[in-house]
C-alpha cells in the first residue's frame, strides 16, 4: 500500500514517528513535508496530500497538524477525499468500514504518539464494508459532483 504523508510544524515529530512505523511495516511512504518545526500554513501540505490521493497516486493519506481539525477541513475540500479526524481506535475503524475514508487526520497536540500509531494501524488495516454503506457513499459522491458542477457554471 502506498501512503501519502504530510504535516504542519505542530505535527512534525509525530509525522516522523508515523513515517518510521510505516516503513518498518513495509508500507511505501511519500513524505510531502514539512521537514522541520519551522512554522508553516497547514493548508499547503494538507492540499498536497489530499490532491495526491484524489488523483490515485497513493492508496491512502495521513495528515497531522496541531488539533487535526484544520487539516481535515482542507482535505475534505479536495474532490474525492473523505478525510476522517480520528482520536480513538473505534472511529478509525468505522471511518474505513462505514465511510471508506481515504485520508486520516490526526492532532499531534491531542493524541499521544502511542495511540496515534495504533490509530494508523487500525485505519490502514480496516476495509470498507460496502452494503448499506455503499448506498450512502454514492449519495455523498453525487452531492460532491452536483456541487462541483454548480461551481463550474459560475
Amino acid at each position: 500500500m502506498h501512503i501519502a504523508l504530510g504535516c504542519d510544524h505542530a505535527g512534525f515529530k509525530l509525522k516522523e514517528s508515523i513515517k518510521d512505523h510505516l516503513t518498518q511495516n513495509n508500507f511505501s511512504v511519500y513524505d510531502f513535508g514539512t521537514f522541520d518545526e519551522t512554522s508553516i500554513d497547514y493548508p499547503d501540505i494538507a492540499y498536497l496530500v489530499g490532491d495526491s490521493v484524489s488523483r490515485g497516486n497513493y492508496d491512502r493519506g495521513i495528515f497531522i497538524c496541531g488539533s487535526g481539525i484544520g487539516g481535515s477541513i482542507v482535505l475534505n475540500k479536495v474532490c474525492g477525499i473523505r478525510a476522517a479526524l480520528c482520536g480513538d481506535l473505534y472511529t478509525a475503524r468505522l471511518s474505513r468500514e462505514h465511510n471508506d475514508a481515504n485520508v486520516l487526520a490526526l492532532g499531534a497536540r491531542v493524541t499521544g504518539a502511542g495511540l496515534a500509531l495504533e490509530i494508523v494501524d487500525v485505519f490502514l488495516a480496516s476495509n470498507f464494508q460496502a452494503g448499506r454503506h455503499q448506498t450512502r457513499l454514492k449519495k455523498v459522491n453525487l452531492y460532491e459532483k452536483q456541487y462541483q458542477a454548480k461551481n463550474e457554471e459560475k
